[in-house]
C-alpha cells in the first residue's frame, strides 16, 4: 500500500472504495483550484474503475468472469468483447514470460487456502485443486473463451486493479487534465506532475512494520506497483510465513521476497512484473533488470535491492511498455531492515 503526501487545499481529491481497496484520485496541486471540469473528470475516472470492477469481479453473478466460469466443462464457449480478449492476451503473455508461474486459472487455490482462518491446506487438499489450474488448456480467441473442465475458473485479480488504474488515468488525460495521479489500493498511475512541475512524493510501506515507510520516491509520470507477503498472510505454529502470493505450479506461497516495487510507464506492466518477480524467487531481481525497469526489492532477510536502469531497455523489455523512458525513480530514504 502506498502512502501519499499532498496539500489537501490544492486541486481536487476524491477518496472511494473499489476492488476491496481504499482508492483515491488527486488532481491539480500547487495552488490549482478545483473547477467543474476537474470534478467531472475525476468522477468519470472513478466510474471507469467501478465499470471494470463490475465487469470482471468473480463475486458478481452478472460479470463476464462469472459467466465464463459458470460454463466451465459445458463445452459451450462464452462470447467475449475486445477488451476481455485483450486482457486474456496480456495474461497469456505473462504466462509465457514467467514460464508458467503466472496463470489466470490459479484463482481456484483460494478453495484450499483460508487466510482468514490461518489454515494451511494439506497435500491432499492441494491435490484436489491443482488439476484445475492450467492456462494452456483454456481455449480462446478474439471472440470467445471456453474452460474445458468443470471447476476451472478465470480470475483477473492479478491484473485487474492495475488495468483499472491505467484506464482511469486515460479518462483523465482525455479530459485534458495533466496534473495528478490515480491510486487504487497502492497500484498507482501518475497523470503528470504538480502544476508547478514538482513531482508527487510517495512512500513504500515497510513489509514488516505496519504504518511505517521503508523508502520514499518521487514521480512526475509513469506508474508504480508493489507486490508483497504482508497484506494477506498468517504465520504457522512452526514459524513459517504463508502469504497470498501462490505459485500455481505447487500451490504453495512464495518465500524469497518480502516485497517488490516496480516503476514502469504503465501500471499494468508495473504490477505484472512485481508479481512475476515475487513468483520467480531468487531469479526475480535479475529478471527485472532484464526487463529494463526500476525496482526496489526487499528480500526475506530485510535487505534492500534497488535498481535504476539506463534507457533504452533491453530487446526483451517488459510487456506492453510504450517506447518512452520510465519515470524518475529516486529513493530519498534507505529501506530499513
Amino acid at each position: 500500500m502506498l502512502q501519499t503526501w499532498h496539500e489537501p487545499a490544492d486541486g481536487w481529491h476524491l477518496a472511494f472504495e473499489a476492488m476491496a481497496s481504499r482508492c483515491e484520485i488527486v488532481l491539480g496541486g500547487a495552488g490549482t483550484s478545483a473547477g467543474p471540469t476537474m470534478r467531472q473528470a475525476g468522477e468519470a475516472a472513478m466510474a471507469e474503475v467501478r465499470r471494470i470492477e463490475a465487469k470482471y469481479s468473480r463475486y458478481r453473478a452478472d460479470s463476464v468472469v462469472s459467466r465464463i466460469n459458470a460454463a466451465a466443462g459445458s463445452g459451450q464457449p462464452v462470447p467475449i468483447d475486445e477488451e476481455t480478449a485483450g486482457l486474456l492476451a496480456f495474461g497469456d503473455q505473462l504466462h509465457h514470460l514467467s514460464e508458467g508461474r503466472f496463470d489466470l486459472t490459479s484463482g481456484v487455490l483460494r478453495r484450499a487456502w483460508d487466510f482468514r482462518a490461518a489454515r494451511e491446506p494439506s497435500a491432499a487438499q492441494l491435490a484436489e485443486v491443482l488439476p484445475l489450474i492450467g492456462w494452456p488448456r483454456v481455449q480462446w480467441n478474439l471472440h470467445e473463451v471456453l474452460l474445458p473442465q468443470a471447476g476451472m475458473e478465470l480470475d483477473f485479480g492479478g491484473i485487474g486493479k492495475e488495468y483499472a488504474a491505467d484506464r482511469a488515468q486515460a479518462v483523465l488525460a482525455q479530459a485534458g487534465l495533466r496534473h495528478g495521479f490515480v491510486n487504487l489500493g497502492g497500484d498507482l498511475r501518475v497523470l503528470g506532475p504538480r502544476a508547478d512541475g514538482r513531482p508527487w512524493a510517495f512512500g513504500i510501506q515497510h513489509p514488516r512494520e505496519p504504518g511505517a515507510v521503508c523508502a520514499t520516491l518521487q514521480l512526475r509520470d509513469g506508474a508504480l506497483a508493489t507486490s508483497g507477503d504482508y497484506e494477506r498472510f498468517f504465520v504457522t505454529p512452526d514459524g513459517r510465513r504463508c502469504c497470498h502470493v501462490l505459485d500455481p505450479r505447487s500451490g504453495r506461497p512464495v518465500t524469497h521476497w518480502q516485497s517488490i516495487s516496480v516503476a514502469a510507464p504503465v501500471c499494468a506492466a508495473a504490477g505484472a512484473l512485481s508479481t512475476l518477480a515475487m513468483l520467480m524467487g531468487a531469479e526475480g531481481a535479475d529478471f527485472l533488470r532484464q526487463q529494463g525497469v526500476a525496482f526496489l526489492a526487499i528480500d526475506a532477510q530485510g535487505q534492500a535491492h534497488a535498481h535504476e536502469p539506463a534507457w533504452p531497455p533491453s530487446s526483451d523489455a517488459a510487456p506492453a511498455l510504450p517506447p518512452e523512458p520510465p519515470s524518475l525513480f529516486h529513493f530519498t530514504a534507505p529501506p530499513t531492515p
